[in-house]
């Protein structure tokens, strides 16, 4: 992931600056496409974020996964209003950060929400995270760390 963000920089929940070369290195990373204005997406926010609590805060060890936010609000006000209102404690790229349209035709993003899984690389472990979340919960996790070929010892799922 750590190539996908080379050179950006990314912003936590208390708007924070934080390097991606840092805090994605040897992860499996949700790229997290989604908006405020969205019903689907509110609806499946909340979903995520006890996903992503069970993983990450409350697994022993703490499951080598983050989730990177990508806004598709209307304002950076809104983005701000809906990450800290809806999200979990995970990253997001900066409202003003054009990137985030070549990230969504890299992935070709033609609707929000939408959850892609990729490899440290930015290469697609799955574009339907959404789904196998909802179907699955914390059981498609190990198969994305072994599509990523990162190795985890862990117990809780």
């Amino acid at each position: 992931m750590v190539e996908v963000f080379a050179g950006r920089t990314l912003l936590n929940k208390d708007g924070d600056l934080v390097d991606p070369e840092e805090a994605l290195r040897n992860k499996v990373v949700g790229i997290y496409f989604s908006a405020g204005w969205c019903p689907p997406c509110r609806d499946f926010t909340p979903i995520l974020c006890d996903f992503y609590t069970e993983l990450v805060e409350e697994g022993e060890p703490p499951a080598q996964f983050e989730i990177v936010f990508i806004s598709s609000d209307k304002s950076s006000d809104d983005m701000v209003e809906y990450y800290h209102d809806m999200h979990g404690d995970w990253l997001a790229l900066p409202w003003t950060d054009d990137f985030k349209h070549e990230l969504k035709q890299r992935y070709k993003i033609t609707a929000v929400p939408k959850l892609v899984i990729v490899k440290e690389n930015g290469e697609v472990i799955t574009d339907k995270g959404r789904k196998q979340i909802r179907h699955t919960g914390l059981a498609c996790f190990r198969t994305w760390l072994e599509a990523a070929e990162i190795f985890q010892n862990f117990n809780s799922f």
